[in-house]
């Protein structure tokens, strides 16, 4: 019969494996609400074992059950004459029920992620910006879901200059309209880079940029040219 000390352990492996599964989902939503983005993209990291703990996680709960509902119908069986055990709220049903609900949200975080950052989406890049505003495509290592997206957005709408952006987490790319006069791709980097993700580079009329190519005052002609 599983001990009190066994289901305690499964059940917070459980709980943990769901959690870290997401936590790369996790830390956009909690830097979003904090105020800082500088944690966003911390734990990005775990974004290629989340089908292991997400699977772990599983398989904990299913054993969980499995000896909940086993040790159920041990008792049915039971002789009447014995005193039934009585259990802590810990070691109840109504527990394990309120554990694998949090355990199952945890791990479906990134399908819903997006929906609780309420208006904090992308300010989409038309096609026919204005004459002075430049495009450029930033190419960012490190997201994983839509989190990461509504995050990079949150950034990209508190600099001055930019008229309109849209990010995919799936090409890794933030297409941003901006007023060259006002901003340009060096400080636009920077801003993102600021998050924990990192901009590898950028494109602008079909020309990619690297970090180490990107254009200043005193650029030579043929930067310039690459860039125009």
């Amino acid at each position: 019969m599983i001990s009190r000390k066994s289901q305690g352990t499964m059940i917070s492996t459980s709980m943990l494996s769901a959690v870290a599964a997401s936590l790369c989902c996790i830390t956009p939503l909690i830097a979003l609400l904090a105020g800082s983005s500088s944690v966003a993209a911390n734990f990005s990291w775990i974004e290629p074992a989340r089908p292991y703990l997400i699977g772990l996680s599983i398989a904990t709960l299913a054993l969980a059950w499995y000896q909940k509902l086993k040790r159920a119908k041990i008792s049915d069986i039971d002789c009447d004459c014995e005193i039934p055990k009585k259990y802590s709220f810990l070691q109840s049903t109504t527990f394990l029920v309120i554990i694998t609900i949090f355990s199952l949200l945890m791990i479906a975080l990134p399908l819903y992620a997006k929906s609780l950052y309420g208006n904090s989406g992308s300010k989409p890049v038309v096609k026919q910006a204005p004459i002075t505003d430049k495009q450029a495509s930033f190419m960012i290592k490190g997201m994983t879901c839509e989190s990461c997206e509504v995050e990079i957005n949150n950034v990209l709408s508190k600099i001055s200059g930019i008229t309109a952006y849209t990010t995919s987490y799936a090409k890794g790319v933030s297409l941003v309209s901006y007023d060259p006069g006002k901003v340009n791709e060096s400080e636009i980097s920077k801003k993102i880079n600021e998050t924990g993700y990192t901009v590898t580079g950028y494109k602008i009329n079909n020309s990619t940029i690297g970090k180490d190519k990107v254009c200043t005052d005193s650029a030579t002609k043929s930067c310039c040219d690459k860039k125009n």
